[in-house]
């Protein structure tokens, strides 16, 4: 299972209210008292990026919930909208594949998707009436190869064959070309990575050819996996962990690395200079309870404590490369802003209750 599923222990319930809801001293205020109050509950999360290359981060997330945090997950993977194929026109194909796998595999090369955010979703476009065909929703794939040589296999690749109409739509493993489109690349610089072979589509023997044309369209991971831009995300709670020094001075110094040594991944450490127990690596914990378990068999309970911080949050994103993982981050808030907004406009019809009050007060 990934580190998001994993929470803290819980804190023990307060008994129910024999007539429902929540136990009196804990009934929570109503819209009305509340804004009479003048209590809200809004909050002002904060992040801090501890990583950033093209196509990984690692950020903090702290001050609010797991709610939030999941949220925001949830939505990096499978609501920021990317381009991918969605229709394959064959027009020619003697290859070893059927039509209908090809399909499958050009679907699934990742494509550069930039734009994406500012392109029309096809069954949205008042432009070619939802048929998904023109320039402010669609970009048009050619691929044509033909096996000529008798003694060799023509590998069908994304990097020299798959080609687009729009240079700044193309297989990721064509960067070089969507980077001129863009001008940040000089056209005569050498290219460093020129032998990329780029992602194999299908091998060809002499007198095998492939012809098609295809369509990408822009799409959400919620529809079909193709159109998600994350190749993983996940998030785990920031532990915080305290050793009793006092109780670990009692113990020896081979009880000190028996004890260090329970823990599956490297969080404790000994100093060789005053050999003392040290946390080295908190955020290699994974909440196992291994070391506590170990100090309860060596008879002292208490040696070490651990909790999550419940609204503290690191978080580690990966991406197919379709678009950057700052973009991914940025889209993602962008897309869940836009649902907390259309959330905000059903309360002008008065049908959300005490949730609209809530978001009237924060």
């Amino acid at each position: 299972s990934s580190v998001c599923s994993v929470s803290p222990k819980s804190a023990a319930r307060p008994k129910q209210n024999p007539c429902g809801g929540d136990p009196p001293h804990l009934r929570r205020p109503s819209g009305m008292e509340r804004s009479a109050a003048g209590a809200s509950y809004q909050r002002f999360p904060r992040v801090r990026i501890r990583e950033l290359k093209d196509e990984y981060a690692k950020f903090e997330l702290k001050d609010t919930d797991a709610s939030m945090a999941n949220a925001l997950r949830r939505v990096m993977i499978a609501e920021v909208p990317t381009v991918a194929i969605d229709l394959v026109e064959i027009e020619s194909n003697s290859s070893v594949l059927n039509d209908e796998f090809l399909a499958h595999r050009l679907g699934l090369i990742p494509l550069t998707s930039s734009a994406a955010m500012s392109m029309r979703f096809s069954r949205d476009c008042d432009a070619c009436d939802g048929d998904g065909s023109c320039e402010y929703c669609s970009v048009e794939f050619h691929l044509a190869a033909r096996a000529t040589d008798s003694g060799q296999t023509l590998e069908v690749t994304s990097t020299k064959d798959l080609r687009s109409t729009d240079p700044k739509v193309c297989p990721v493993d064509q960067q070089r070309e969507y980077q001129q489109a863009l001008g940040n690349v000089d056209a005569y610089e050498p290219d460093a990575a020129g032998d990329h072979r780029g992602i194999l589509i299908v091998k060809l023997r002499r007198g095998q050819e492939l012809r098609l044309r295809a369509i990408a369209r822009k799409g959400i991971g919620k529809d079909h996996a193709k159109w998600s831009p994350a190749a993983t995300v996940t998030f785990m709670y920031e532990p915080d962990i305290r050793i009793n020094q006092e109780l670990m001075e009692t113990l020896t110094l081979e009880e000190k690395q028996s004890w260090v040594e329970s823990s599956p991944t490297k969080v404790f450490d000994i100093d060789p200079v005053t050999q003392q127990v040290t946390i080295v690596d908190p955020e290699a914990y994974t909440y196992d309870d291994e070391v506590i378990k170990k100090a309860e068999a060596m008879g002292k309970p208490g040696l070490v404590e651990i909790n999550a911080k419940e609204d503290s949050f690191v978080f580690t994103v990966e991406t197919t490369g379709a678009i950057t993982a700052y973009e991914l981050i940025m889209n993602a808030i962008t897309v869940l802003r836009q649902k907390l907004d259309a959330v905000r406009l059903q309360d002008d019809d008065g049908d959300l209750g005490e949730l609209g009050a809530h978001l009237i007060g924060g």
